[in-house]
């Protein structure tokens, strides 16, 4: 997180798919969209990002212009930190939207919204209840210094626990507290307009206890973040490294140390630019459950990591085809424990793995991993799925 905060420009090839809404949005504004042959081999449209703020891709997610994002290089050891950025960066915004939809919910239930529902038959706040952007935006302006004061009044007890916690260092402190700021932050115009409308009213305060209680929960599924882009950078790792050592053994006949494909820089490089010539590529999609979706799958994030090799047009249609006979599918820990010695770090693996599920326990997060092998083939899909 903290990195993903400092870190103004990323620079790197990011694929972006649209909703229907990101792409209506683009294309009333006049701006060309690109057909992607994306890893699953399905073609669709959306913008190339090559360098940009960690914000505006945020942004986008949050108004839900985006369906995918995939990644796809040879290479992933150079662009580590830009990868864990984005990885965190996308948890992260599903957890703020997740948050602002969970606590809109909470608000058009709470006993202030039910009594003035009771006294206002014909002016009923609920979720179909339309108000002009204009008219919500100068009402919050005229609102600002009570917004701040109840912010304050939210965030209080947490920046006490935080700043009181010995297990963190100075650094992660700091994170935590901008993170418990940017979702409220990230919660709809709408929420904070009603929350000041009702202000005086009675039940507002358990309405602000409830809002608290709720921030301190996700804070406790944030945690989540870390390990899922650790578990990303060590699949795609593992992939990398099984690709330079299967290519070293064709362009050198087994006359070099696999040690020093992985480590010598000049051997490495050459491996590299072979895989790269011949579009052997490694890739990382993240699928988004789209606000728009059915109860269920608006916070579900899909993550699957392609090992993209020369065979892989056939062995996609096998998968489509579903052969059950050639289709083996087992849990990612069940992969990681049957991996020959040497053939990756297996320890580090299980050891990623194993708390990540268990984080995602501990604050009732839905996760499941899977890996799908063609029998005969060295192509793995790995799919983890999240569901906040």
């Amino acid at each position: 997180m903290g990195s993903q905060e400092r870190r103004a420009i990323i620079e790197l090839p990011v694929k972006v798919i649209l909703t229907e809404v990101g792409t209506t949005f683009f294309i009333n504004n006049r701006k060309n969209l690109k057909k992607f042959k994306l890893a699953d081999n399905v073609e669709e449209y959306g913008i190339l990002l090559d360098k940009f703020t960690p914000s505006s891709l945020q942004r986008m997610m949050l108004i839900d212009y985006v369906s995918k994002i995939e990644i796809s290089t040879s290479e992933f050891l150079t662009i580590r930190q830009e990868v864990m950025d984005i990885a965190k960066l996308i948890t992260y915004s599903m957890l703020y939207r997740q948050y602002d939809s969970y606590i809109f919910q909470r608000v058009l239930s709470s006993d202030v919204i039910k009594n003035w529902n009771r006294k206002n038959a014909a002016n009923i706040i609920d979720e179909k209840t339309k108000i002009n952007d204009n008219f919500l935006q100068n009402a919050l302006k005229t609102k600002q210094k009570d917004i701040a004061e109840i912010k304050q009044a939210i965030l209080a007890p947490m920046y006490a626990f935080i700043s009181k916690n010995s297990t963190l260092l100075a650094e992660e402190k700091n994170v935590q507290l901008l993170l418990s700021e940017k979702f409220l932050n990230n919660l709809r115009p709408f929420t904070w307009f009603i929350i000041t409308k009702f202000k005086d009213s009675e039940g507002y305060d358990i309405l602000i206890k409830d809002v608290r209680t709720s921030l301190a929960e996700y804070m406790e599924k944030a945690k989540v973040a870390e390990f899922v882009a650790l578990n990303i950078m060590e699949l795609v790792t593992n992939a990398e490294n099984s690709n330079l050592k299967r290519e070293a053994k064709s362009i050198f006949k087994g006359a070099v140390d696999m040690n020093a494909v992985l480590f010598d820089p000049n051997i490495r490089r050459q491996v590299m630019d072979s895989l790269q010539r011949k579009g052997e590529l490694v890739s990382i999609s993240w699928k988004i459950g789209s606000r728009g979706s059915s109860i269920g799958t608006q916070g579900k994030l899909q993550i699957t990591i392609f090992n993209k090799e020369s065979q892989y047009e056939k062995m996609k249609e096998q998968i489509d085809q579903k052969k059950s006979a050639d289709l083996k599918k087992k849990s990612l820990m069940d992969f990681y424990k049957e991996l020959p010695d040497g053939e990756s770090n297996t320890e580090l693996g299980l050891y990623y793995l194993s708390y990540l599920s268990e984080a995602c326990e501990k604050v009732n997060v839905k996760f499941e991993s899977l890996v799908n092998q063609i029998s005969g083939s060295d192509l793995t899909v790995i799919t983890l799925a999240i569901n906040f």
